[in-house]
């Protein structure tokens, strides 16, 4: 095993024994095999493509092959099994290259001693650690995120030919000796490539749902017995609600679903009544107290406890070995009786101690633009001094803590604009209000960052300027690969100077990281002390 994928890697050089995800060594080998036969489907199918002989199953199996190897999103081995048969299946149906082929093209695997042994050579050129092994890295996290995302668009109906087709040119590359120039390329065309896709992103989740409205979503507990719902799928979210309206059940959000109280089509819903705890990694303790089932519906998983494990429900890619999984059928419809059965012999949720205040969501890119007079006035006359995009991931790390305290200290006068479960570690502080408009924007989810791009974006032309030269800086938190992603993406429309941290990513080589500070000024966060001034000019 060899894992340096997340910002929480071991020892931030690489997991080797266990993830500290809590990924076993046999799900990571699963894992690695899975790409590397999705990197030869990609091979045979673009040349199929270019005979007019492509297979579209690969097209849509390939984002939901690279989603389900996420960090945190699938721990189960026989899913895993059932991924590599099917990626076999469709690799063999798209005929051979002509002449000698690359081993993925060819391989199969006929036990599972012959998936950890192919682990083992994967890995082992995975560790050399240089610049253009670095490079594929980047580009294959970039590519998950891609996946991801994808994913997401295409369960509601909206698919992009050439997305895939860049999934696939992104993944076939990497088994091809190109050289680093020729590797950067396609490093910076998947961020343009990411781009593409947020905005599919975001067109199917409005045009499906509304465009989101700002919204304070209560943190309180009621009376009736409930369902917990995690992850990031709208869909899901939807076919819940409906099922469980009139059953006496209410239905509360966590982490990455807080933003789904803001769609004009989920507020018809009486029983969605609140956002129940914070971000991904304190479902431990969230989940016991909760007292009723959770249904996941993609990452962020963390391994359970036994106490709780039999209320825990997955769906979709995401999946944990004994827990529970709700399959879906034709068309993509799912049964959540079983789920709301089990609500009804469940406690009400304990209250969080102390109840938080009521969090405000829903600052999306159309609801902020029909305030851009507000805004803009608010900027000119000196109420609105500077923005700090501070969107990402949350993680376990008590370094993380730096991003409250930034938070807390950033002059009165300065709006934090965010998307993704970084915000919760500021968007329970009373960080007050400018000129009626809160001091934090919350775009939605990390799915949601193709927002703060358009409002950037309208930003520098109401302004006439470009958009580095707008009153904006970058703090970003990442954490797994669709945070590189939304990275690349930034790095392709020209944004300079972004902050990452708490770490910078393991799997980036110093001559890698050299090119990136000296075309980009990326650089990793320090102190607040030395931050605040560095980021906000006046401070």
């Amino acid at each position: 095993m060899f894992c340096n994928q997340c910002e929480e890697t071991a020892k931030g050089t690489g997991c080797t024994i266990k993830g500290v995800c809590g990924k076993e060594c046999d799900t990571a080998a699963f894992q690695d095999v899975l790409l590397y036969l999705c990197k030869g489907i990609s091979i045979r199918n673009i040349a199929a493509m270019e005979n007019r002989e492509g297979n579209t199953e690969a097209g849509s199996f390939i984002p939901e092959a690279l989603f389900s190897t996420l960090t945190n999103v699938n721990f189960d081995n026989e899913r895993f099994r059932e991924f590599i048969r099917q990626a076999i299946r469709i690799r063999n149906s798209i005929p051979p290259l002509k002449g000698k082929e690359p081993d993925a093209c060819t391989w199969t695997p006929i036990s599972d001693t012959d998936i950890t042994k192919k682990e083992k050579e994967i890995v082992t050129d995975a560790m050399i650690q240089d610049d253009i092994r670095s490079l594929r890295s980047l580009l294959v996290f970039g590519l998950k995120g891609v996946g991801a995302y994808y994913h997401h668009a295409a369960v509601l109906g909206f698919t992009d030919e050439s997305i895939v087709a860049f999934l696939q040119k992104g993944l076939a590359s990497t088994l091809q000796d190109l050289p680093a120039d020729q590797m950067t390329t396609l490093v910076l065309e998947c961020g343009g490539i990411g781009i593409k896709t947020l905005a599919l992103l975001d067109k199917a989740n409005t045009s499906t749902y509304g465009n989101p409205e700002i919204t304070p979503v209560k943190t309180t507990v009621g009376r009736r017995p409930a369902i917990l719902i995690t992850g990031h799928d709208l869909k899901d979210l939807e076919q819940l609600l409906d099922q469980s309206e009139d059953s006496g059940v209410d239905i509360y959000t966590h982490g990455e679903m807080l933003p789904t109280h803001a769609y004009p089509a989920f507020k018809k819903y009486p029983h969605l009544v609140a956002n129940y705890g914070g971000s991904w990694w304190h479902q431990k303790e969230e989940f016991e107290s909760f007292n009723g089932p959770v249904l996941v519906t993609t990452n962020c998983i963390v391994p359970p406890k036994d106490s709780y494990k039999n209320r825990v429900y997955t769906t979709g890619l995401a999946g944990y070995p004994g827990m529970t999984h709700i399959p879906s059928s034709t068309g993509g419809k799912k049964d959540f009786s079983s789920l709301i059965t089990h609500a009804k012999t469940c406690p009400p949720p304990t209250a969080p101690d102390p109840a938080d205040r009521d969090l405000i969501t829903g600052c999306a890119h159309e609801a902020v633009l029909s305030i851009a007079g507000t805004v803009i006035e608010a900027v000119k006359n000196g109420d609105i001094k500077h923005f700090i995009v501070m969107a990402g991931c949350d993680g376990r790390q008590r370094s993380r803590e730096y991003y409250t305290e930034f938070a807390k200290a950033l002059p009165m006068n300065t709006v934090i604009l965010t998307a993704g479960c970084a915000k919760y570690r500021y968007n329970h502080l009373d960080l007050g209000t400018i000129g009626g408009l809160p001091r934090v924007i919350d775009a939605g989810q990390c799915n949601d960052c193709y927002s703060l791009v358009v409002i950037a974006k309208a930003l520098a032309d109401a302004f006439g300027v470009g958009i580095n030269e707008l009153p904006i800086s970058y703090n970003i938190a990442w954490y797994e690969q669709k945070a590189v992603l939304v990275l690349l993406a930034l790095l392709h429309i020209g944004v300079k100077s972004i902050t990452l941290g708490p770490e910078l990513p393991a799997f980036i080589s110093p001559g890698v990281l050299n090119v990136l500070v000296e075309n980009f000024g990326i650089g990793k966060n320090s102190s607040v002390a030395e931050d605040i001034p560095r980021m906000v000019p006046g401070a």
